[in-house]
């Protein structure tokens, strides 16, 4: 009987070594290797393996050594995924033959995400292995999606449950069902007999997403693998995992409120600023088209410490409501806390407002805050922000129909921003009647065709006078 081979994997990025370490010599990061069992014999003569569950792959040809210039440049095309908000985030559509991992706190609605978009492919022969949920369990999940999605008989004919933990159970149904499609609920709750250990441990993951990846790849059937995340807001499990699957979206926002937030991390065929939104409704998950529904309130008139910015996430421009208070610290050091927000770059736009414009701040807290639990990464928020915090500073309220967008450099000069005429676009269409931005942006700019009211300026001093007077 051979001997059992003990091995340390880190947990981050998955550096193997033959004993424990305190200190991983790849990512740096402490205590971070775990102990595992590896098997005697090679992992890929396992059933696990693509090969070995009996599908059938491409042999030969798929590792010939082939010129650049022979291999087709065409794309594929993509899924449609019925879903507007969902092929933005994946760069118009489902890659066939590409792995997807969904994260997202528990109880977000990661699931449900996945099942309704499952259903509106009626044409599309889908396998759905959940390894969380009993078959009665996700048919009532669907029965309560019915009301927002046409479950026709196509769709149940061709909508396939499968209930199971064992990847090499998995790769039988999917040899004898032939799908189009394949979603694993979850990644962490699949094992495989090659690994001797627990399903949810770096072998188990490592090695699952890797097969999972071998089938892909060779049959061209796109599989999304839906996995947890820890306390720290990673995914849960190696690094390497994330280093394996070809794109990496994950679902955020707070339980107690209704919108979510569909966000790419990683996208190799696609662009990883895009992000879709949603609001939660008893009867799923509804598509929000468009985002200043969620990130403009009602009504704010004569509310000091807010302000409007034209903010672009990808090719989606969009209005987003600043919050700012501002009060006398009652302790010796002052606070900073910022929601949605750069702590640092706050920091900064706080000492360019104390140095440049002259308000002292020093001796008073500030607590910002990006409206509908939005996180924004935009350089032309920058304006918004000084503009809040000055108006909870003097209690001085902005004028309805007034936004803007700059971003603000050291020494208090309002820099150009990209894409100027899609963000005044929006604010017109929104029914603002000012906008600022930066005197830079005029040039090249018609005027002539818009309606709103442009208020360029060079420096702060000049937005806060136009908006204060």
């Amino acid at each position: 009987m051979a001997k059992e081979k003990v091995m340390y994997v880190c947990e981050n990025c998955g550096q193997e070594s033959a004993k424990w370490i305190g200190k991983c010599p790849a990512c740096g990061q402490w205590n971070t290797f775990k102990e595992i069992k590896a098997s005697p014999q090679p992992l890929t003569k396992g059933r696990a393996s693509f090969g070995g569950s009996g599908i059938s792959n491409r042999g030969r040809d798929a590792a010939r050594v082939l010129r650049l210039r022979d291999i087709s440049a065409h794309d594929d095309p993509r899924i449609d995924m019925h879903d507007e908000e969902l092929n933005r985030v994946l760069g118009g559509g489902l890659v066939p033959g590409s792995i997807v991992l969904l994260g997202g706190e528990p109880g977000i609605g990661k699931s449900t995400l996945s099942l309704q978009t499952m259903l509106r492919l009626p044409e599309k022969r889908v396998l759905y292995v959940s390894g969380e949920e009993s078959a009665h369990q996700l048919k009532m999940r669907a029965e309560r999606l019915a009301t927002s999605t046409a479950i026709g008989d196509s769709v149940a004919d061709n909508f396939l449950i499968l209930c199971e933990n064992s990847l090499e159970s998995i790769f039988d149904n999917i040899r004898e069902t032939q799908p189009d499609m394949v979603v694993i609920d979850s990644i962490q709750t699949i094992a495989t007999e090659d690994v001797e250990s627990s399903a949810g441990s770096i072998a188990q993951v490592r090695e699952c997403a890797a097969a999972l990846l071998r089938f892909a790849k060779s049959s061209g059937v796109p599989v999304i693998l839906i996995g947890h995340i820890t306390k720290e807001g990673t995914l849960a499990g190696p690094k390497i995992l994330e280093h394996i699957v070809d794109t990496v979206i994950q679902f955020e926002g707070d339980q107690h409120y209704m919108y979510r937030i569909l966000r790419s991390i990683k996208n190799r065929f696609g662009s990883t600023s895009e992000l879709g939104i949603y609001e939660m409704q008893q009867t799923g998950l509804r598509q929000v088209s468009n985002p200043s529904e969620l990130l403009l309130t009602e009504d704010h008139d004569g509310l000091s410490g807010v302000a409007i910015s034209a903010a672009i996430e990808g090719v989606r421009p969009f209005l987003v409501e600043t919050q700012a208070l501002v009060s006398t610290a009652a302790y010796g050091t002052p606070q900073r806390s910022a929601t949605g927000f750069d702590q640092r770059r706050l920091n900064m736009l706080l000492a360019v407002l104390e140095k440049r414009v002259g308000f002292k701040l020093m001796q008073k807290d500030v607590f910002l805050n990006i409206a509908g639990g939005l996180r924004v990464t935009d350089m032309a928020m920058d304006l918004s922000v000084i503009a809040a915090v000055l108006s909870s500073n003097v209690d001085t309220p902005i004028e309805s129909g007034w936004c803007m967008a700059g971003e603000v450099g050291l020494s208090g000069e309002v820099r150009p921003v990209a894409r100027i005429e899609q963000r005044i676009s929006e604010a017109e269409k929104l029914g603002f009647s000012h906008i600022i931005i930066p005197k830079y942006n005029l040039s090249g700019l018609n005027r002539k065709k818009f309606q709103i009211e442009l208020v360029p300026v060079r420096k702060v001093e000049e937005a806060l006078r136009a908006l204060f007077g």
